[in-house]
């Protein structure tokens, strides 16, 4: 099987679009902020190359705050990350510091929740 990869192409009207590509079949995918589920995500399949899936994710603009919201876009049967993105609001970053410690810590909460899943599956 080969490996299931997703492309950000932009984020426009407060919806971040990608591509999917390397699954035969579209898989269930979640997006997540700070632990919690966001609804509204959207994969299609792109009319015009096979074996491509075009992907919306619709930024709800209540999380939207000051600061540094990341959000994590997963296969849901695998919960293996596919992509994430950023959205950076307020004053501007001396660095992107921030931006990639809030990303360490969302995927640190997907293995927590994965082990937690494994140890719960193996006793």
């Amino acid at each position: 099987m080969a490996e299931i990869v997703l492309t950000k192409t932009r984020i426009h009207a407060g919806v971040w679009e990608g591509v999917l590509t390397g699954a035969d079949t579209p898989p269930d995918i979640t997006v997540t902020h700070n632990g919690q589920g966001i609804e509204g995500a959207t994969l299609r399949e792109d009319p015009e190359v096979e074996g491509q899936f075009r992907v919306a994710v619709p930024i709800p603009a209540e999380l939207l705050s000051e600061g540094v919201q990341t959000f994590l876009v997963a296969n849901k049967a695998t919960d293996e990350r596919l992509a994430s993105f950023t959205v950076v609001t307020g004053q501007p970053l001396d660095e992107d510091f921030r931006a990639e410690m809030e990303l360490l810590r969302a995927e640190l909460d997907m293995l927590k929740r994965a082990f937690r899943r494994h140890c719960v599956e193996t006793s």
